[in-house]
C-alpha cells in the first residue's frame, strides 16, 4: 500500500484544526452522503459498525439542539453549516448477520456490559473517522462533548436504543477566533515499546 504524500498529511492531520468559526459556505445532502461514504470503511470489531448520525442541518433542528449545548458551545455550533450527533446504537448485534461472516457473532454480546463497551467504541471510532473522511474531503471539523447527553438522546434518539457520545461541526472556516495549535505529547511520553 503507497503511503499519502505531505500535503495529505498535512490536511488531515498536522496543519487540521479544531475550529470555531464557520463560513456561510453549505455543507450540502450529497457532502454528508460522500464523508460519510468514505468514513464507513474504517475497522470495527467483528464489523460491528455500531455508529448512527443524525446530521442536523435546518434551523428547526438546531432549535431542537440548542438547548441541549454547554453555553460556551452553542454560538459555535448554531452557526456551522451541520452539526452531526454521533451516536451509539446498543442494538447493533441485530446488524450482524448482514455485516459478519459468522452466523453466531449476534450471540457474542448478550452481556450488557460487553454490548455497551463494545458499542462506545467502535462507535467512537467511526466518529473519529468522520473526522478523517470530513478532512481529507477539504471539510473542517469541531468535535466537541460539551453537551447533555440525556436531553440529546431524548430529543433525538427517543424510542431507540441509541446514545449520544459526542457532536461534530463540519463546514469551511475562517480564522475568527482560531485557538494557536496546542502541543502534543513526545513519543517518549506516551509510548512504551517492549
Amino acid at each position: 500500500m503507497a503511503a499519502l504524500d505531505d500535503a495529505a498529511l498535512d490536511l488531515i492531520f498536522r496543519e487540521a484544526r479544531t475550529r470555531n468559526a464557520w463560513s456561510p459556505a453549505p455543507v450540502t445532502e450529497a457532502d454528508i452522503r460522500a464523508i460519510y461514504d468514505l468514513a464507513k470503511w474504517g475497522p470495527t470489531s467483528a464489523n460491528t459498525q455500531p455508529a448512527r448520525v443524525v446530521w442536523v442541518s435546518s434551523a428547526e433542528a438546531k432549535a431542537r439542539l440548542e438547548p441541549h449545548l454547554s453555553v460556551g458551545n452553542r454560538a459555535k455550533t448554531m452557526t456551522a453549516p451541520v452539526v452531526a450527533i454521533i451516536g451509539y446504537d446498543l442494538d447493533f448485534p441485530e446488524t450482524l448477520p448482514r455485516l459478519f461472516h459468522n452466523p453466531d457473532a449476534k450471540n457474542w454480546f448478550g452481556n450488557p456490559v460487553h454490548r455497551e463497551t463494545t458499542g462506545f467504541r467502535n462507535g467512537t471510532l467511526q466518529g473519529a473517522y468522520l473526522i478523517i473522511a470530513a478532512r481529507a474531503l477539504g471539510f473542517d471539523c469541531g468535535p466537541m462533548s460539551g453537551f447533555d447527553n440525556a436531553g440529546v438522546d431524548a430529543e433525538f434518539f427517543a424510542g431507540t436504543n441509541i446514545k449520544s457520545n459526542f457532536i461534530l461541526v463540519i463546514g469551511h472556516v475562517t480564522d475568527e477566533n482560531l485557538s494557536p495549535m496546542y502541543p502534543r505529547l513526545p513519543f517518549e511520553d506516551a509510548n512504551t515499546i517492549l
